[in-house]
């Protein structure tokens, strides 16, 4: 028996892989539908727990707790299960659908966080279950479903937002008190979380509650949506950060504290003032330094305005005698409005022009740029020097 078992013909393995394969797929769907109850009854639990949670009282609050943790854990694992269950068996039978085998390949871009960025890791794989199950309601159309599912969802949401960028700002705090270029990627992950929080818990929130820290964003994100449609180039992408970072001062105040907000204002900055000296065309150039002013206006203003604690004394000095005059100059917006702008770029160009002066970046060309623009409002003056060159005289501007 032993030696016949081992001479099937290569017709036999064939015809027994078909067999394999079909009962593989008839036994998929059965599989689906019992991880679905099995989800549907674990999501039903979490739900409650959360709510008995969200009661207040003095008495039993940390068992309520406790019983939501474990409610949580097990409606976690039962998606979990599904991801490997079903979609993946699908996925490898080429039966799955377009959102499953994107739900497989988003799957495998989070664990692969886990031998290097394990807290990153932790926290992201929660946040693409919990997204994993959303959309799965969505597309069900289960609208009694998703309005229960909705409260557990933004609250977990804000938590898993707030504790990935908590644990980006210790990467880029980490002891140090100025911009780093060696820590680029932890500031574009930093942008691409803001964006995707904007992107898909905001609007969903100012659906089902409009509170008032929601109604202090609102301006701001009507500012973000006009950069969501159409390819954007380097000046769209660094202004639809700005406003990123802006809101997430009033968003995530903690989770993004002052000194990691103040860096990645640094690196746009930074970037800005690089896309200038890159310019080449008149137009674009002055679009790019109309960006530049109001990105300085912001760093200044919404950040460094509210930053209590100062490397030196002199760096805090200095910026008093800058708002001072700030302050001064802003009395003129409802009087003067042309001369408010003119003296406030001014005072933007100077400030800037002596940031630039102690960077170990060439910036010559800016400076350079930003003389021109003080000449033009008169603030500084424009010297004819001359000197003499083999018999004759040959007048050459230079830029003071």
């Amino acid at each position: 028996m032993e030696e016949r078992s081992l001479k099937i013909t290569g017709a036999d393995r064939n015809f027994f892989n078909k067999i394999t394969n079909t009962l593989t797929r008839i036994l998929i769907p059965t599989k689906i539908g019992i991880n679905g109850m099995l989800i549907s009854i674990k999501r039903n639990n979490v739900i409650k727990a959360f709510e008995n949670s969200m009661q207040q009282d003095d008495y039993g609050q940390e068992e309520k707790e406790k019983k939501y943790d474990i409610a949580y854990e097990a409606y976690l694992s039962a998606l979990d299960k599904y991801v490997m269950d079903s979609i993946y068996k699908k996925v490898k039978n080429n039966t799955a659908s377009e959102f499953e085998k994107n739900a497989l390949s988003k799957y495998y871009e989070v664990t692969s966080l886990k031998e290097n960025e394990y807290v990153e890791y932790k926290y992201r794989k929660q946040k693409y279950l919990m997204e994993l199950d959303y959309e799965g309601i969505k597309i069900d159309g289960k609208q009694k479903v998703l309005e229960k599912y909705n409260k557990f969802y933004l609250s977990k949401m804000d938590t898993l937002f707030k504790s990935i960028l908590k644990n980006y700002s210790i990467k880029v705090a980490d002891n140090i008190n100025y911009y780093d270029t060696s820590k680029e990627w932890i500031y574009n992950k930093i942008f691409y979380t803001l964006e995707d929080y904007i992107q898909n818990i905001v609007p969903l929130k100012m659906a089902i509650k409009r509170n008032k820290n929601m109604e202090d964003v609102i301006s701001e994100y009507e500012k973000y949506q006009t950069y969501e449609v159409g390819k954007l180039d380097t000046k769209d992408i660094i202004e639809k950060n700005m406003i990123l970072l802006a809101i997430s001062r009033k968003l995530f105040t903690h989770s993004l504290p002052l000194i990691v907000a103040e860096q990645c204002y640094e690196k746009l900055l930074k970037d800005a003032r690089t896309l200038l000296q890159d310019t080449k065309m008149a137009a674009k150039r002055e679009k790019v330094y109309s960006m530049l002013i109001n990105l300085i206006e912001d760093y200044n203003i919404k950040l460094l305005s509210t930053k209590v604690y100062w490397d030196s004394p002199k760096a805090r000095e200095e910026y008093k005698i800058f708002w001072n005059r700030y302050q001064e100059i802003s009395k003129l917006k409802e009087s003067n409005f042309i001369q408010y702008v003119k003296e406030k770029e001014i005072l933007f160009i100077k400030n800037d022009m002596k940031k630039l002066h102690n960077e170990k970046t060439d910036y010559s060309k800016i400076i350079k740029y930003y003389k021109r623009k003080l000449v033009d409002y008169g603030a500084i003056r424009q010297i004819m020097n001359s000197y003499q060159s083999k018999g004759k005289y040959k007048k050459v501007k230079e830029v003071v």
